[in-house]
């Protein structure tokens, strides 16, 4: 089958390796790829959002079957575009990715159905939200409504924050129109576990935890990235945690999707913090995580592309899915100096190619067929181990053979997962 992926970053470079090992697939289009993806597959220059050529390009071409990865173009609706034409696709429809497109409709869903999250309010009013700020408790998490490339979550410890992140989103309009609502909501404490999971609104089946880094520096310092790095499992993501997600989280999240005629077929996403009081969800997104699918892919064992059949075909329940539950993975990310501000652009890249798994987000090929940055996270490298402290040593190991100028990555990734199991001892 000749199948169609939608994006240009890691995590679709990581979609595409795994996908590219199916005996069912024959060719590869990326849209649009990156440099690095253009190893694995035929890159084509239509960005994700530009919905009216992908569509275009699909009914020109042979493409029998199409992944839909990043956030934006599933909350366009170009799932329900495709599967139009004609073409099957992995990823939910419009309908449904709004539980993510919408972070005001996916805390009311939680408070409908009694899926436990943080306590909310929600704004269209900017006088209505000041008040609100002045007398709430703090810390206090101030959310833009809409998507916001990841950059619309602001952690407020102070009052005077609160105030300030508000104004930010409602009045200067920072992230454009996803901040004219906004969800202020309670501050909680503990881990947090990002678990994916296949779904095809009937069957949902969890993928292995993972853990991401979201802060630029060591010690967790620095501005909130889209991710430094990841490991997997979590070593918070107890059995008995699990368990609770299962049956208070998980099922119930598939559920309520239905009975709002918004049936979710593809990867949901559950962002998840462990609470003295149990599991509860901070966030959902409607796909694949990046970068979390670089430690969690590497640990599948089964066929992703069979997966992804089953669950356009809603058949999941049939899939084979299969995790490598006795290893570990490390994804360690190389950015640029700058990012998640501004940086420069086009270093040459120096990848060896003996090195374990590399993922590239951001880089541009050459006519000479060399690789040169073109981007804020530049690659990701993963190794998989027997155990986390196996995988982290061989990630890192791997990560300091590569160099660009201004190329710089966080040296801690999987500390606290280490310092977790030690606390197990």
């Amino acid at each position: 089958m000749n199948v169609m992926v939608i994006g240009g970053g890691g995590r679709e470079h990581a979609i595409i390796k795994k996908i590219k090992q199916s005996p069912k697939v024959d060719h590869i289009y990326a849209l649009p790829g990156n440099g690095g993806i253009a190893r694995d597959a035929e890159c084509v220059p239509i960005g994700a959002e530009d919905l009216p050529a992908i569509v275009d390009f699909a009914k020109t071409h042979p493409v029998d079957f199409a992944v839909v990865a990043p956030d934006d173009p599933l909350v366009m609706g170009l799932v329900d575009l495709l599967q139009a034409e004609g073409i099957p696709c992995f990823g939910p429809n419009k309908r449904a990715a709004i539980i993510e497109g919408s972070k005001a409709f996916s805390k009311d869903l939680m408070k409908k159905y009694g899926i436990p999250t943080a306590e909310y309010e929600t704004f269209t009013d900017m006088d209505q939200a000041m008040a609100y700020v002045e007398t709430c408790a703090v810390p206090v998490v101030v959310k833009a409504d809409g998507l916001a490339k990841g950059k619309g979550v602001l952690i407020c410890e102070t009052r005077e924050a609160a105030i300030e992140a508000v104004k930010t989103m409602m009045e200067d309009k920072a992230f454009g129109e996803s901040g004219a609502t906004v969800v202020i909501e309670e501050f909680l404490e503990g881990p947090e576990v990002s678990v994916l999971s296949f779904t095809d609104g009937k069957t949902l089946i969890p993928m292995i935890s993972s853990m991401d880094h979201k802060r630029a520096l060591d010690g967790d310092k620095g501005l909130n990235t889209g991710g430094m790095g990841t490991i997997a499992p979590n070593p918070y993501y107890t059995p008995e945690v699990a368990e609770a997600c299962e049956e208070e989280i998980f099922l119930p999240t598939m559920l309520a999707m239905n009975r709002e005629g918004r049936s979710f077929s593809g990867c949901l996403y559950f962002g998840l913090m462990v609470t003295k009081d149990g599991p509860k969800v901070i966030e959902y997104n409607c796909r694949f995580g990046d970068p979390e699918a670089q430690v969690v892919l590497p640990l599948l064992e089964s066929d992703l592309f069979d997966i992804m059949l089953h669950v356009a075909d809603g058949t999941l329940a049939d899939a084979d899915v299969r995790f490598a539950e006795d290893e570990a993975a490390c994804c360690v990310v190389m950015a640029t100096k700058g990012y998640p501000g501004s940086y420069g652009k086009g270093y040459p890249l120096s990848i060896p190619d003996d090195l374990g798994t590399v993922y590239v987000a951001g880089a541009k090929k050459l006519e000479d067929g060399s690789l040169v940055s073109n981007g804020g996270r530049v690659l990701g490298v993963t190794e998989r181990g027997k155990d986390l402290p196996e995988a982290i040593q061989k990630a890192y190991a791997d990560i300091s053979e590569i160099s660009f100028p201004d190329g710089f990555y966080r040296k801690d990734i999987g500390q606290r997962a280490l310092a977790a199991l030690k606390e197990e001892e």
